[in-house]
């Protein structure tokens, strides 16, 4: 399966920047390659390169390798945590009487 690479970073002016690579080659020019994934439960991004100065490899979709840099990876997670979920309600089924007992009158 052919894989993408999206590189997730804060601009200047502070908004969200995201960059998508065909391939991992552009990755190596511009970041130090510090390791290798080996230890992933996704077993898709075993082998995929570890870079100083960013998070990750993480699995964003199917078939895309992204990485964040310290700040992105901090202030998503924040907002990730402090999400609410929205309250689901149990759905009650109606009283059934009980075949053995007898009508009451």
């Amino acid at each position: 399966m052919a894989k993408s690479y999206r590189v997730v970073t804060r601009g200047a002016d502070g908004s969200v920047r995201i960059r998508d690579y065909d391939k991992q080659e552009p990755l190596l020019k511009m970041h130090s390659q510090i390791g290798i994934e080996d230890s992933s439960t996704d077993l898709s991004l075993r082998g995929q390169p570890v870079f100083r100065g960013l998070i990750g490899p993480m699995p964003d979709g199917k078939g895309v390798v992204r990485y964040e840099s310290p700040e992105v990876f901090e202030s998503l997670t924040k907002d990730w945590a402090t999400q609410k979920t929205p309250r689901r309600t149990r759905r009650r089924r109606p009283a059934q009487a009980d075949a053995n007992t007898e009508p009451t009158s």
